[in-house]
């Protein structure tokens, strides 16, 4: 590894993001299978460059299951998985991040005690000097981290606090600016509202948009369609571990994809079914008018 940390990586990415709307990174008919269990199953998925795409989904819909293929945690059992146009089959997380694919998972790969700066390096650090007298480079990696948490918008007073005392919000802005540092070309977030209030959620969202504008392809995984509609650009959504749907912006509505992810056919089978027991149809109205006439009657 070189002393700016970054190892192989510098050599096998463009220096200069491809046009927007490129395809970075496809699934075509994906699936996974755990012995006898099926727990993804011929899923699409196309991630382009400068755009964001939404996976929606429940809980036990394949989300889990489709990060850890994209991210080189699991191997796919079915159908294909592309890089840049060609196959591939990752067997390390470190494989995807050398194809410029990094994962944010919820619990960020901090450690609270430490500062920001040193999380921002954690595992990349930078050094100077010769072997054996090399020594850390600390004022540059203050400069460097300071830098890149500013391109994406961030700004923090202090970077020798401990990263533990900053908001939930400024936690996750700071992963994203790391792994855009290290060479990410793709960005895979794991919920990263899940935990979050409104405002800081915001903070996310708008750091979300930063990093599509730098030329990214983001892959929002997120149960919040509220939330995937303010920033997406495409949606798919997972249900039982398929593909239930898959629209641009422009073709759906935040109302049709809290339908889809609700299962809405579903929903409204039980609402017929409960209104029956309650002896009124799906609208709250009783299901003999008549015996209502009869009643006023007497």
């Amino acid at each position: 590894m070189n002393d700016n940390g970054a190892g192989t990586r510098d050599a096998l990415l463009p220096g200069t993001p491809p046009p927007v709307g490129t395809p970075l990174v496809e699934l075509r008919r994906a699936g996974k299978s755990y012995g006898n269990v099926r727990a993804l199953h011929g899923v699409d998925l196309t991630v382009r460059a400068g755009r964001v795409t939404c996976v929606l989904g429940d809980n036990g819909a394949g989300k889990s299951t489709l990060i850890k293929i994209i991210s080189g945690l699991h191997r796919h059992t079915e159908g294909e998985f592309l890089v840049d146009g060609r196959p591939v089959r990752f067997g390390t997380p470190r494989e995807a991040l050398d194809r410029g694919i990094a994962a944010v998972y919820q619990d960020l790969a901090t450690i609270p005690l430490m500062p920001v700066w040193r999380n921002f390096f954690l595992g990349s650090e930078l050094t100077r000097g010769p072997w054996p007298l090399r020594r850390l480079d600390i004022a540059r990696m203050k400069e460097t981290a300071d830098r890149e948490l500013r391109r994406m918008g961030i700004v923090l007073d202090d970077l020798e606090q401990p990263v533990g005392t900053l908001s939930g919000g400024q936690r996750q802005c700071v992963a994203i600016a790391r792994a855009v540092h290290f060479g990410a070309r793709v960005l895979v977030l794991d919920e990263p509202t899940a935990a979050l209030g409104v405002r800081q959620s915001g903070v996310v969202l708008r750091y979300i948009a930063a990093a599509r504008d730098r030329g990214l392809g983001v892959v929002l995984i997120t149960h919040n369609p509220h939330h995937a509609y303010l920033v997406g650009d495409h949606f798919s959504v997972l249900r039982l571990g398929t593909l239930e749907l898959s629209a641009d912006r422009a073709d759906t509505t935040v109302e049709e994809l809290t339908d889809h992810m609700a299962g809405g056919a579903e929903l409204d089978a039980l609402r017929h079914e409960l209104a029956r027991v309650r002896g009124v149809d799906a609208d709250g109205l009783p299901e003999d008018p008549s015996d209502t006439s009869a009643e006023g009657n007497t």
